[in-house]
């Protein structure tokens, strides 16, 4: 079996490598075009040979680490934890594209040889590495291997060959050698449906659903069919205007929406016109202080909302801290420490805040507090107990958490500052903010 170990072959003088960087930064377009496409080609080459370096990299990281390990008597289970975590921070991306990043790595460096060699010679594009694992995922290492060379062992050709005719291809040569693998990998995927949703530009969102092809494709053409009968009978809406609007009512119940509480902090500033600024719903982030203007008075119109008070110091926008004697966090402090940290306060990571968690941990007296607490998506929470982690908070104004990694790396994140208005006065006594739990309208 290949050893991951190999890929690196010989050390890296790290003071060179950044003297590229600073050489590439200082490099001027060329003045002739026919200079530039060249410049183009050459640096896209440069970019995928360097992903390939990285991903053998990230499995020679996981190598050693599953070794030193299995020396120490680690549960094989829980050998290997925190390698993405790692090599996400190392990357600067969230813990999910970490954990993509070093599977691609390892399938790479243990099954995959020619696809490997194609990306380390700057032939072909991470993405299209990425292609050939996911379609060949199903199948027994055997098998993997013989659609990698029939596919990537020609590089010329390889290197010719589109995303999605790569794509038909791997998928249509593992159908042929392992069909019963393909429909298993079919019904894992029905079983790993989902719903999320991701802001988009200008106070919008993006609802995504993964359902098995039969349901997605009767939900499409149910609203389709829905919009057309509303049109003809005259409505004046657009068809995706009328798509949108009939999920929502389905969903919901009613095109108002009933009994769907969601969490809205504006200052008093903003929520009165006196000022301009910002305010945070939480699950979405920052939304300008006219749309949360409009939402606070139609939720109170309909007598929906309820009322909190929360402060904050004008100088670094911090919620003021609250303290609890408990071990688990109770609910008002936990609701306090979500709203202060909107996200995971890993860096990088923009998951959505699953776990309160303690930063110095409760099993070594760490406090049940604001200071010392920290919101965090799962994946991270589960990372950093992994041997080698280490979390502290470094700063109080403004909250501040450091966390080191088994290999010394040190990595900041500071809680983000409050929504408020554009501009706070020098010397402002603390202000006012106002959350509300209203029903979606």
């Amino acid at each position: 079996m290949f050893d991951s170990r190999e890929i690196v072959t010989a050390p890296l003088d790290m003071r060179r490598l950044e003297s590229w960087v600073d050489e590439l930064r200082a490099c001027p377009a060329p003045e002739d075009d026919r200079a530039k496409v060249e410049l183009i080609a050459a640096l896209e080459r440069l970019v995928c040979a360097a992903q390939g370096l990285q991903a053998g990299a990230s499995a020679a990281l996981d190598t050693s680490v599953r070794r030193d390990e299995e020396a120490r008597g680690t549960p094989p289970e829980r050998r290997g934890r925190g390698v993405a975590a790692q090599v996400a921070l190392a990357r600067r991306e969230s813990p999910h594209r970490g954990r993509q990043h070093l599977g691609l790595a390892r399938i790479l460096a243990d099954e995959m040889p020619c696809t490997r060699r194609a990306l380390r010679e700057g032939r072909i594009t991470e993405w299209k590495a990425t292609i050939l694992v996911r379609e060949t995922a199903c199948l027994s290492r055997a098998d993997r291997r013989a659609v990698d060379l029939a596919l990537a062992g020609d590089l010329d050709r390889l290197e010719r060959r589109g995303d999605r005719e790569l794509e038909a291809a791997a998928r249509g040569m593992a159908a042929e050698l392992d069909a019963a693998a393909c429909v298993q990998r079919r019904r894992v995927a029905e079983a790993a449906r989902r719903v999320t949703l991701r802001p988009v530009p200008d106070t919008m969102t993006r609802l995504s659903v993964e359902l098995p092809v039969a349901q997605g494709v009767a939900v499409l053409k149910s609203l389709s069919d829905a919009a057309a009968a509303a049109r003809s009978a005259g409505d004046p809406r657009t068809q995706g205007q009328l798509m949108c609007d009939s999920l929502v009512e389905r969903v919901l119940g009613t095109a108002d929406g009933v009994g769907v509480e969601i969490e809205l902090v504006v200052s008093d500033e903003v929520l009165l016109g006196a000022g301009e600024g910002s305010a945070f719903v939480d699950g979405y982030g920052a939304i300008p202080a006219e749309l949360a203007r409009e939402i606070a008075r139609r939720a109170g119109n309909r007598g929906l909302a309820r009322l909190r008070r929360l402060y904050r110091r004008p100088a670094d926008r911090q919620l003021v801290a609250m303290d609890s004697r408990s071990r688990c966090f109770p609910p008002g402090l936990a609701r306090f420490i979500r709203l202060r940290d909107q996200t995971c306060r890993t860096p990088w990571c923009d998951a959505p805040i699953r776990h309160i968690d303690h930063a110095e941990r409760a099993a070594d007296e760490g406090a049940t507090s604001a200071v010392n607490g920290q919101g965090l998506c799962e994946a991270c929470n589960y990372a950093k107990e992994a041997a080698g982690w280490s979390v502290r908070v470094i700063g109080r104004d403004p909250h501040t958490i450091e966390t080191r990694t088994p290999g010394g790396h040190a990595y900041r994140s500071q809680a983000p500052p409050l929504v408020g208005p554009a501009q706070v006065p020098r010397g402002a006594v603390p202000r006012v903010d106002l959350a509300f739990s209203y029903s979606a309208a």
